[in-house]
């Protein structure tokens, strides 16, 4: 298994930032907030922090309707009632995607960021669109992955695209082909545009956490882990939104330094989740996946905002830790064990590829 302090790349220049508050990783900026009290007042002070840009990587934001000027706007957390419905339906689809694998595929491994997908998708969407048909359900979950796949090449290129480019179009016509789904539901959390975004978020991120989650439970023996550490201990150390950017709106002082308006401030969930006052444990070992850490309860987990802050945090979140706390224990019972070695991909959040696993259950079978 690979380590992000190994992975280099952006991770690692993030990582190698001395742990001295806000830090300028290059002559201008962009500035990273080192400790918790800065990432926490970046992310929770909305009059002088900002989103610096919309999902798609476009300059055009005039025709936001959202609370923010960058058209961000702001949900509330899921309800309960919406939470135990999208846990319901990751428990009813995850047997059947593992079950169309087996009889499809059946020698090769399983792929997690493969099979993830559709659960996942509709776990998402039961969720969040209250009012929907399980038609227009289904129809959504497929057009927000179709999405999904579009956007890759564009949020990984060096430089946004060009709006005239293939990448720009398919990204563009998948993202109109989801929003004409979306205007025929009723109920949606803002605007078609606004709850497409908060769609893909909400499909994305949980794909590559439960990935993770099962990369790391299948890199080590896991007859005896607990479900919910082990969750906690995935987003502490491969948090798929690892880090979050906000763009300040006038001049402002971080730690005593003079930040000037328009520059990118950046927070770190990964790093955060580094720092031995917020983790139990050895402090050089901060790097290594230890599940048992979190029974020392004088720590409490998430303290390095897996989530985010304020009112732009993941409304989401209970959904997602729920999702994933149902796949550590089918995990764990199963006991999952990688194929492969698997790399960190930085290419667009954090992602494990390749994640690739068989089972080993109680019983003593390995498929």
């Amino acid at each position: 298994m690979d380590s992000a302090e190994s992975a280099g790349g952006r991770l690692g220049a993030v990582l190698s930032a001395p742990r001295t508050g806000v830090v300028a990783l290059g002559p201008r900026g962009p500035w990273l907030a080192t400790t918790p009290a800065l990432a926490k007042q970046v992310l929770t002070d909305v009059d002088h922090f900002d989103f610096p840009g919309n999902v798609s990587r476009g300059g055009d934001l005039s025709g936001s309707r959202g609370d923010t000027r960058s058209g961000h706007l702001v949900f509330d957390p899921l309800t309960p009632v919406q939470v135990a419905r999208g846990v319901a339906t990751f428990a009813e689809l995850w047997p059947e995607a593992l079950a169309a694998h087996d009889r499809d595929t059946p020698r090769e491994a399983y792929d997690a960021m493969e099979l993830l997908r559709r659960p996942v998708a509709r776990a998402t969407c039961d969720a969040l669109l209250d009012d929907a048909s399980t038609d227009q359900r289904e129809a959504v979950g497929d057009a927000v992955l179709a999405w999904i796949d579009a956007l890759a090449p564009v949020i990984a290129a060096a430089r946004a695209p060009h709006r005239w480019s293939r990448v720009r179009r398919v990204e563009r016509d998948a993202r109109l082909r989801l929003e004409a789904i979306l205007e025929h539901v009723d109920g949606l959390p803002g605007t078609p545009q606004q709850a497409a975004t908060m769609l893909a978020a909400g499909i994305q991120v949980p794909i590559a956490a439960g990935s993770w989650l099962l990369a790391w439970l299948g890199d080590q023996p896991t007859h005896d882990v607990d479900p919910i550490h082990a969750v906690w201990e995935t987003l502490r150390l491969t948090p798929p939104t690892w880090i979050t950017a906000r763009l300040t709106t006038t001049d402002v002082e971080l730690d005593g330094r003079l930040v000037p308006s328009g520059s990118v401030v950046l927070v770190s969930p990964l790093l955060l989740g580094r720092l031995p006052e917020l983790v139990p444990g050895d402090p050089d070992e901060l790097g290594d996946f230890d599940p048992s850490r979190w029974r020392d309860d004088a720590r409490r987990p998430g303290a390095w905002l897996p989530f985010g802050a304020g009112p732009h945090a993941c409304p989401g979140r209970n959904l997602g830790m729920a999702v994933l706390v149902h796949l550590a224990e089918w995990a764990v019972a199963h006991r999952v064990r990688l194929t492969q070695e698997v790399k960190f991909d930085q290419s667009r959040g954090l992602a494990p590829l390749p994640c690739r696993f068989r089972l080993n259950a109680q019983g003593g079978t390995t498929r």
